[in-house]
């Protein structure tokens, strides 16, 4: 069996995937996601960071008004590996229930 993707393993990152890849590829306000994760918002920027660094998620900043406004989407490269990432799980619980 493959190995789990450890990056996507980690339960703030897996929350952050699962609900960016359930907005149907539409950014999502930062505040946003910060409200519905229930995450403060340094630690939701540290593990977005580590989710852009290997291009599973793109921010957008901008400015509304005078007012910093940042948005967050999951990639095509992030949707692909959640997916594998659900795969590897989906049969690692078969094996587990047989």
């Amino acid at each position: 069996m493959a190995e789990l993707e450890k990056l996507i393993h980690e339960r703030a990152r897996l929350l952050i995937l699962t609900h960016l890849a359930s907005m149907e590829n539409k950014e999502i306000p930062f505040n946003d996601l910060q409200e519905k994760l229930e995450f403060s918002s340094g630690n939701l920027s540290i593990q977005l960071k580590k989710l852009k660094a290997v291009d599973y998620v793109k921010i957008n900043k901008t400015f509304k008004g005078n007012k910093p406004h940042t948005t967050i989407a999951i990639t095509s490269k992030g949707l692909k590996a959640l997916y594998a990432y659900l795969n590897e799980m989906e049969k690692l619980i078969k094996v587990l229930k047989k």
